[in-house]
């Protein structure tokens, strides 16, 4: 007797075709525990074209503008603005995963029930996160989330419920955690043909029928592409970015618009930098014979192997964002970072708080700043690349900045800060004294006064001012602060990064609760922990390592700028 798994994956198949889809050189199969439903080769095709599927399939916003069930109350909500596309996404699956005979339950069906992000933690799990940016950001992100659902979304899906008459129970908070996670885990940013998206009353082609008021709620020409933001499983697409009705929107070509959407078949393409297959859309059918599709296509050059899975990108992305977003790590990711910003509440207990906040404002500073891994190969300890290698002519955005009147010199250092101006240049106006606040409004006044009062002074010269009154000392003292005040915020709750590498070493993953014992204090045995748990070890581990390089840069980064300026006054 064939599985439960099995018995839902050939019913997936089925409706895949019975829809038009075509597995080409590929099969959909069950991979393990941790990674679900995954893609792998099935045979050799000469074009490479592994996976086509009808764009018809894909669940996109305007598909939920037209459902019969979902259309009415959420074109009426879109068209005032009260909710955005990923909430109508959102919307949809919850209520149709609550319905029996929903014409969706063959792909439903085959997607997880539960999720490794941390929104789906036990409360021991979430705790591993504590003194991460991501514990904070987890529970904001479920409050909200809690409020949304019982603010909007309980009624309104019991509502739809009840004039479908076909629910199998009551609407749970987790029917709709489980739909945002769905969302944020599977979406991809399709590059829709805008013959598709918004087609001509008296040609339907394969196209969705759309609703006026849609078209008319994006109110963009031709040359434009809509977005939100969401950078997942996508290819870098430049262009000029404007904003329309709260949708980012970016002009790209003239026939293409950026809907975000599920497409069931591809979204199983599991995760790999070095990915074996990369996605496209078809407008005319020219490519894969099946016009308004989406399919699958090798960039392999090696021999074909029967059985390889087939993995997509979903960009570089840190351990961070992986987690919140997708809910797996990768050990020793070469594209971690680290988040540091300046508390916003403290600025009103500083000195003269009014008058520095007029001066970030006018500089255009940043109150946080990513540090990438990939920035220390620049610093004074590179960690990825000789030092020899290094290169000490890199450009620096801030040498316009310098000597002003002549009185402070370029640091000898400028080359090998790893740390963003704009970042730095909060930190200096935050670390201001007194006598340099009155300096650097001396300064911005000659500016003025040169040109009559007739304008105001620019962000560069703002900036430059600030430099030239205050110097690096300030700023580095603060961002050393920082930095360490980050670091006992991790150590606080988990120990030392040696700590989290000897729990990883005795790490045994395991799916069973039951099987969670093990006294971590006894050395001679394996270590049994959830994946989740493993999951944050990793996460966090990775953040105390950078902390401790990047500290290590400030503090340097500090002692010459002391030195320098000691001399200058000297």
């Amino acid at each position: 007797m064939a599985s439960l798994a099995e018995e839902r994956l050939e019913r997936f198949i089925q409706w895949l075709q019975v829809n038009d889809a075509e597995l080409r050189g590929c099969k959909i199969k069950y991979c393990n525990s941790n990674k679900g439903c995954g893609v792998y080769s099935s045979n050799d095709v000469s074009d490479g074209i592994q996976f086509v599927v009808p764009l018809n399939l894909a669940i996109t916003p305007m598909r939920v503008l037209q459902d019969p069930l979902l259309g009415s109350e959420c074109r009426a909500m879109f068209a005032e603005g009260e909710v955005d596309d990923r909430f109508l996404m959102n919307l949809f699956l919850m209520v149709e995963r609550l319905r029996k005979n929903s014409s969706w339950k063959p792909y439903l069906d085959m997607l997880p029930t539960t999720f490794g992000n941390p929104l789906w933690f036990t409360a021991d799990e979430l705790l591993e996160l504590k003194g991460t940016t991501l514990y904070r950001a987890t529970e904001l992100q479920k409050k909200s989330l809690l409020n949304l659902y019982n603010g909007r979304v309980k009624e309104l899906v019991k509502k739809l419920l009840i004039l479908d008459g076909d629910s199998e129970r009551e609407p749970s908070f987790e029917d709709f955690l489980w739909a945002n996670s769905v969302f944020w885990t599977r979406a991809l940013n399709i590059p829709l043909p805008h013959s598709f998206v918004f087609p001509k009353i008296c040609e339907q082609h394969n196209s969705l029928p759309i609703d006026k008021c849609f078209e008319a709620s994006t109110d963009h020409n031709s040359s434009d592409k809509v977005i939100n933001g969401k950078d997942v499983k996508e290819c870098v697409v430049m262009g000029n970015d404007v904003e329309v009705n709260g949708a980012e929107v970016r002009s790209v070509q003239d026939d293409t618009v950026w809907v975000e959407g599920l497409v069931p078949g591809i979204d199983f393409c599991n995760h790999d930098l070095k990915a074996v297959a990369t996605w496209e859309v078809d407008a005319t059918g020219s490519v894969t014979r099946v016009p308004f599709s989406m399919y699958l296509l090798s960039v392999e050059q090696s021999p074909f192997q029967i059985e390889k899975e087939i993995t997509i990108s979903y960009g570089n992305k840190g351990n961070e964002e992986l987690l919140y977003l997708y809910g797996f790590v990768i050990d020793n990711n070469s594209d971690d970072y680290l988040m540091v910003h300046y508390p916003v509440e403290a600025i009103k207990s500083i000195p003269f708080s009014d008058s520095k906040l007029q001066l970030l404002e006018a500089q255009k500073a940043e109150m946080r700043c990513l540090l990438h891994k990939s920035l220390l190969d620049g610093g004074f300890f590179p960690v990825g690349l000789p030092k020899d290698k290094c290169s000490d002519s890199k450009e620096v955005g801030r040498t316009c900045n310098y000597s002003w009147s002549g009185q402070r010199k370029t640091p000898s250092y400028v080359n090998k800060l790893v740390f963003p101006e704009d970042f730095l240049t909060t930190l200096r106006t935050m670390a201001m004294r007194e006598d340099e606040l009155f300096q650097v409004s001396s300064l911005l006044e000659e500016i003025v006064g040169t040109t009559g009062g007739e304008r105001q002074p620019s962000d560069t010269e703002v900036r430059a001012a600030v430099w030239e009154a205050c110097g690096d000392s300030g700023a580095m003292q603060l961002l050393v602060d920082l930095l360490h005040v980050k670091m006992t915020d991790l150590e606080e709750y988990s120990g030392t990064e040696d700590c989290d590498t000897e729990l990883l070493e005795k790490a045994c993953i395991t799916d069973c609760p039951k099987e969670l014992t093990g006294d971590v204090n006894d050395k001679s045995q394996r270590i049994m922990m959830s994946r989740n748990t493993w999951s944050s070890i990793v996460y966090r581990r990775g953040q105390k390592h950078l902390t401790r390089l990047f500290l290590k840069e400030a503090e340097h980064a500090l002692q010459l700028s002391l030195s320098e300026e000691e001399g200058t006054e000297s």
